[in-house]
């Protein structure tokens, strides 16, 4: 595996509408998950006319550490894995779709990497959505350790693109063992400064996964309610 770009060899799987579809949707799989994991999320949440792509991560894992550890451990993962959604907007793009027809999705990690991608591409994008995940950070923020950060430090959010118009799905329960309430509302205001149209919605309990309604609320946000 090339220290450099840990994801370059990873397959993209493929499923729904074939060429000249109508919109597309990148979909990114959890930790100890898979791209075929994944687009069954999608089958479940966008029509027919939606095609979709998924790239699969080295061993299963965008990075080794939690999104909320230091930069440098998420390094060279994390640009890896930035690299390797790129390629997946690309080939949606090379089937004749542009970006305000394409669709960013993730669950968990996935959910993470998704996030991080449109804020540090910036818009347009038809629409993306953070299924229990929340944004990465640019930067470490320097200040403490803190618990309603799990024991990480803060993070920085100099993403210096825009996002206006583009609509947002957060979903995550309040009580996730792998993701802070306080990251994903700190994700939300993020985005909405950007310009976002943000849709947050925290289920009570200590789940990590979808929660009631979330998958109507995808479609209705993909459009294929």
């Amino acid at each position: 595996m090339s220290g450099a770009d840990p994801h370059a060899s990873g397959a993209l799987l493929r499923a729904g509408a074939g060429h000249g579809a109508a919109r597309g949707l990148v979909l990114l799989h959890g930790r100890g998950a898979s791209a075929r994991d994944i687009l069954g999320l999608g089958q479940a949440v966008a029509d027919d006319a939606t095609a979709m792509v998924a790239p699969e991560a080295a061993g299963s894992s965008w990075w080794p550490v939690s999104f909320l550890a230091p930069m440098a451990q998420l390094q060279p993962w994390l640009d890896s894995a930035l690299a390797a959604v790129d390629r997946a907007v690309a080939a949606l793009e090379a089937d004749g779709l542009t970006r305000d027809r394409i669709a960013l999705a993730g669950f968990s990690q996935g959910a993470c990497l998704a996030l991080d991608h449109a804020a540090r591409r910036g818009g347009p994008w038809r629409a993306v959505l953070g299924l229990s995940g929340g944004l990465v950070g640019t930067a470490d923020a320097g200040g403490a350790r803190a618990q309603a950060l799990y024991g990480h430090a803060p993070k920085r959010f100099d993403y210096g693109a825009r996002l206006d118009g583009v609509p947002v799905l957060l979903a995550c329960h309040n009580a996730d063992p792998h993701i802070p309430e306080a990251r994903v509302t700190e994700t939300a205001q993020v985005l909405r400064d950007m310009g976002a149209t943000v849709d947050l919605r925290l289920h009570g309990g200590a789940g990590h996964g979808l929660g009631p309604g979330d998958v109507e609320a995808a479609r209705a946000l993909l459009g294929a309610g």
